[in-house]
């Protein structure tokens, strides 16, 4: 055993845990906070779905473009510099919304809020990671998702009643002192528990990650990605810088990211389905505000009302996953929990304008029943299989993933929905009608829950390959 895991095991695990929790309380919160409020904000400002999209997109984008950077700056800085640095800028991030005068300011506060964020996620596992041994790993990250899926539970139905009750910038202001506290509590807590090894810092690897990421992500977020150049150009630009960075990884002495994880083949396998679960939740997270709010005319605070309970579950199920995993395996804990994920999309897909509340709120609950028996049970049993060198490159990649997934998910699905409405608009016999305009949005989630329930159907049959293998310690 090697001293740093000697000093692990030495520390106190429980304020050690609860300071990482905190900061990620407060991070995962307020992106919960505003996803409610996307409806009242397009009004507010006057801008399209597409648009309005991007305070969610480009939060995930700039949060996908800097994990990568966190595996290198854990190396350079402690514990305690990083995760009092991330909460900070989050903090900084947080204040510029609370006072931004109009849309470009605010998607500015997010941005700054994302790096803070990004800073903190791959921070947060890795730390649980080095303070656990592998055959009590499964718990803990069960606790940290436990407490991540809090703020969806309390989120959205907070930030309706905040925007039917007062102002949209209370959403913002209500986090300044729940960031501050947790400030406060690291700085009396956190202990350091990374190694500091100082390896050279490859500026153009950190160039090719953002122009590769920042351009596939914009290019998916066009309306109508493949019938307009300066979609499909941007995301061939991307992919371009992608491979020259995949390249460079693979050549060079100190990689930014050690791609040999890839070489574990339940980790890539765990790797191609959080892809694809990460699009279709972040997307799926975001378009039933819309859908309740401008389709079923619900008020921001019944919106979160609605989507509480499946978020509730979710919470309670994600410890009772985790501990499923460390005694069953991966299978009876992921197989189950994708078909549900299946079964949830298949019934989305057939909601229309008369679709009940009821209705709704059994295919939200099953949805996110699945997602607590999928998502941190696969991500244990990946970076279970990577050797302790490796596991900090591993949280990276996955975090990468995780995060652009989404921002792509959220950008690509809307412009599908946005696509599928103006077809039927184009074919309507009335477009300026409020009923052809409510069913035109009708037919464009249709059109987009078809699609998640294939993807659904591909990670099911994904995961019946996900297998316990022996444990790396």
């Amino acid at each position: 055993m090697n001293k740093r895991v000697q000093e692990a095991n030495g520390m106190r695990r429980g304020p050690m845990l609860t300071a990482l929790l905190i900061g990620a309380f407060v991070a995962f919160l307020n992106e919960n906070l505003l996803a409610n409020a996307l409806p009242g904000l397009m009004r507010e400002f006057n801008v399209a779905a597409a648009t309005i999209q991007w305070l969610s997109t480009g939060y995930m984008l700039v949060i996908g473009v800097l994990v990568p950077v966190t595996a290198l700056l854990q190396q350079w800085f402690t514990t305690r510099q990083m995760f009092l640095s991330a909460m900070a800028l989050f903090l900084a991030g947080t204040c510029l919304c609370a006072v931004s005068p109009g849309f470009g300011i605010l998607l500015m506060g997010r941005v700054v809020q994302a790096c803070g964020t990004g800073l903190l996620i791959p921070l947060m596992m890795n730390t649980i990671l080095a303070l656990y041994p592998p055959e009590r790993r499964g718990a803990a990250m069960g606790l940290m998702g436990l407490v991540i899926m809090v703020a969806p539970v309390i989120g959205p139905a907070l930030s309706g009643l905040i925007i039917d009750t007062f102002h949209w910038r209370w959403l913002f202001y209500m986090v300044i002192p729940v960031a501050l506290f947790s400030i406060i509590y690291a700085i009396l807590y956190l202990k350091n528990v990374t190694e500091l090894t100082k390896p050279r810092v490859d500026l153009l690897s950190i160039a090719m990650s953002t122009v590769g990421f920042g351009c596939v992500t914009y290019g998916f977020s066009q309306t109508n990605v493949w019938a307009e150049p300066e979609g499909y150009g941007s995301i061939a630009i991307g992919s371009l810088f992608l491979l020259l960075l995949v390249w460079r990884q693979l050549t060079i002495k100190e990689p930014l990211i050690d791609l040999s994880v890839f070489r574990h083949p339940t980790f890539s396998l765990v790797a191609v389905l959080v892809v694809i679960l990460m699009m279709v939740l972040f997307a799926t997270t975001t378009l039933l505000p819309i859908y309740l709010q401008d389709v079923m005319q619900l008020t921001a605070f019944a919106t979160g009302l609605l989507l509480m309970p499946g978020c509730i579950l979710n919470g309670m199920m994600m410890p009772v996953s985790g501990k499923l995993l460390d005694i069953f395996g991966p299978r009876f804990v992921i197989v189950p929990g994708l078909f549900l994920i299946a079964i949830s999309l298949w019934l989305f897909a057939g909601i229309d304008s008369d679709t009940t509340r009821g209705s709704v709120l059994f295919n939200h609950v099953l949805l996110f029943l699945g997602i607590s028996f999928v998502v941190m049970p696969a991500q244990t049993v990946g970076l279970n299989q990577l050797p302790r060198r490796l596991v900090p490159h591993g949280t990276t990649i996955y975090n990468t993933l995780q995060q652009i997934a989404g921002g792509i998910g959220i950008a690509l699905f809307v412009g599908i929905m946005s696509s599928g409405a103006n077809r039927y608009l184009h074919h309507s016999l009335d477009p300026t009608a409020l009923h052809e305009k409510t069913q035109s949005m009708v037919a464009g989630l249709q059109t987009v829950f078809w699609i998640e329930f294939i993807l659904a159907i591909l990670v099911l049959v994904l995961g019946w390959f996900i297998k316990k293998l022996p444990v790396h310690s």
